[in-house]
């Protein structure tokens, strides 16, 4: 009977050694998805409520909610 000895494991500081290595890992993905929801979705976003108010006339849109029966007190 032939018994190996197996290496004792690292239970003194595993648990701040796995963190100090994943914590690494999860900031840049955090950065990562930051940076995808900015340009993905923020920024075309902000352009679009830009092109629409650039051409906006309230009045002219006031005007034909009220000629269309949209409100009630204004006539």
């Amino acid at each position: 009977m032939a018994s190996s000895a197996l290496a004792k494991p690292q239970m003194c500081g595993l648990l701040a050694r796995h963190l100090r290595i994943h914590i690494v890992g999860e900031f840049v993905v955090s950065l990562g998805v930051a940076a995808f929801y900015k340009y993905a979705v923020a920024e075309p976003r902000k352009k679009a409520y830009a092109d629409f108010y650039r051409n906006y006339d309230s009045m002219k849109d006031f005007e034909e909610m009220r000629k269309a029966g949209v409100f009630q007190s204004v006539k």
